[in-house]
């Protein structure tokens, strides 16, 4: 099979555009409880970036990067019975957890102390095939095309989770700071469950300004423009600290910053010196973090797309170009989100 194997991490993309290598290998096995999926698309999401430039834990090298996977069971490992041959799955950053810590038992594993990483800890997406406990592998709704599946998994779940970690009610006004693959699905969803809610977008580039504003954002601006009235609650999913302090000014008295990031960039973490107590944070304003999905946050997205025909924009590449992919995520405007189309 053919597969993206990132050997070595890199410190900048940019001065290094081509860190993932194109290589043949074998189709693995499938171990007992696992299923083998023959991938059809993969997401590329930021995340990947964060892996290759060594903002995360560090990966398990070589390994196959990809954590947005839609495809189609290929073969069943011993005592696997959840699925059948055929099936269309998906499998999300989520690829396993204990199942036995406290978290996992209140069903917050993407918290568990052993959590493994789709496409970091094991071989994800960016291949013809892959592997995964058939109990990590989610149903894929029939409306859904397997390319518009793929970002769901990641940019959608995760999404999901911020939306709800903000508390938000209706007729609340909800800023989203970043409006990339994830921003413009929580636009789509907020129109449907919120529909007396106003979207305000804040992104430093004017494509995705427009694009936020052609979704139904009622106003857009650069990352440190002053939105038209304070907020009740943020979503940051940018991978600086900027935007963090800026949003805090930008909140209404008891409103809450969620930060959808695994890491954030050092190079600004200088702004953090302005953080101004009485400006910023004062008046019950929180800071909530988002680590990771759980497995009831990428069922529960699918479903809601399904219910309320939530679809993507997407940008398609080839498995072969991969690396142009990821280097265009860093360096261009993001215009929904970009998916790999492998079968």
């Amino acid at each position: 099979m053919k597969a993206q194997i990132l050997e070595k991490t890199v410190a900048d993309i940019r001065k290094s555009p081509e860190p993932l290598v194109l290589v043949q290998r074998e189709v693995p096995d499938p171990q007992p409880g696992q299923i083998l999926i023959r991938v059809a698309a993969c997401g590329v999401c930021h995340t990947e970036l964060d892996e290759i430039e060594c903002r995360t834990p560090p990966p398990h090298l070589p390994v196959v990067p990809g954590h947005q996977v839609v495809g189609t069971v290929a073969a069943l490992g011993e005592g696997a019975r959840r699925f059948s041959v055929g099936d269309r799955v998906g499998v999300a950053w989520i690829y396993s957890a204990c199942g036995r810590c406290e978290y996992c038992l209140a069903g917050l594993e993407n918290l568990c102390p052993e959590f493994r990483a789709t496409g970091r800890d094991a071989d994800g997406g960016y291949a013809e095939f892959m592997v995964v406990g058939e109990d990590f592998a989610t149903p894929i709704p029939d409306s859904l095309s397997d390319i518009q599946a793929a970002p769901l998994l990641c940019a959608g779940a995760i999404g999901y989770r911020s939306l709800k970690l903000t508390g938000l009610e209706n007729g609340q006004r909800l800023g989203l700071t970043g409006f990339g693959g994830s921003g413009h699905l929580v636009l789509k969803m907020v129109r449907f469950l919120y529909p007396e809610t106003e979207v305000y977008v804040f992104a430093r580039n004017p494509v995705e300004r427009e694009f936020g504003l052609e979704l139904g954002a009622v106003w857009a601006g650069d990352t440190g423009d002053t939105p038209p009235a304070p907020l009740h609650a943020i979503i940051d999913t940018t991978p600086v600290w900027t935007p963090v302090v800026a949003a805090l000014a930008h909140l209404a008295p008891a409103g809450r910053l969620v930060i959808n990031a695994i890491r954030k960039e050092d190079w600004d973490r200088d702004v953090l010196q302005i953080l101004d107590y009485p400006r910023h944070l004062w008046l019950e304003k929180e800071i909530k973090s988002v680590a990771n999905v759980c497995r009831s946050d990428v069922s529960g997205f699918l479903d809601l797309a399904d219910r309320l025909a939530i679809v993507p924009q997407v940008q398609t590449y080839p498995l072969e170009e991969a690396n142009r992919a990821l280097y265009e995520l860093k360096t261009g405007a993001v215009r929904g989100a970009k998916v790999l189309s492998i079968a």
